[in-house]
């Protein structure tokens, strides 16, 4: 598993990429693909933040995006040196498509009680039916992840 504090410094990253969903109005999720490049060192081979609204696509989660980025940067689908790091613990959707590229782990920041697929509400990430069994380090940098999306809706509330 990626090293909790090159995870942290991800998370920093992810939560940049969280900030800019809030320029257009989407749900501020961020997410990075970070490689191990060895000896310990990670580089981010794709970053990207939900724009759902700004591209009216249900799939554009910031995970997806940023898989689809690295896959694009690395020439293959197959992202097994890679890690997803995002704010929001992934949804079904954002779980399956990280599976699917064969990501070496998942490290996420808040949990999501009510769609979280890699522990919360389904753990797709330990489920032994499927063919990829990632480990999945949770509560990187939690507080602030889960900060930047109450304050999201609670702005969003009080404007209604």
């Amino acid at each position: 598993m990626i090293p909790f504090e090159t995870a942290s410094l991800m998370m920093t990253a992810a939560l940049a990429e969280a900030a800019q969903a809030l320029v257009h109005g989407d749900v501020p999720v961020g997410a990075v693909v970070a490689r191990d490049i060895g000896a310990g060192h990670f580089e981010v081979v794709g970053a990207a933040h939900n724009r759902r609204e700004i591209d009216q696509d249900p799939t554009a989660h910031a995970e997806v995006l940023a898989l689809r980025l690295a896959a694009e940067k690395l020439g293959s689908w197959r992202l097994h040196e890679c890690y997803l790091v995002v704010t929001l613990e992934p949804c079904p959707m954002c779980a399956g498509a990280a599976l699917a590229a064969r990501v070496a782990g998942i490290v996420f920041g808040a949990a999501d009680p009510k769609a979280g697929a890699v522990g919360s509400m389904y753990n797709f990430a330990a489920d032994p039916r499927l063919n990829h069994n990632p480990p999945v380090l949770g509560g990187v940098a939690s507080r602030e992840c889960g900060a930047v999306l109450t304050d999201f809706f609670e702005q969003r509330r009080a404007a209604k």
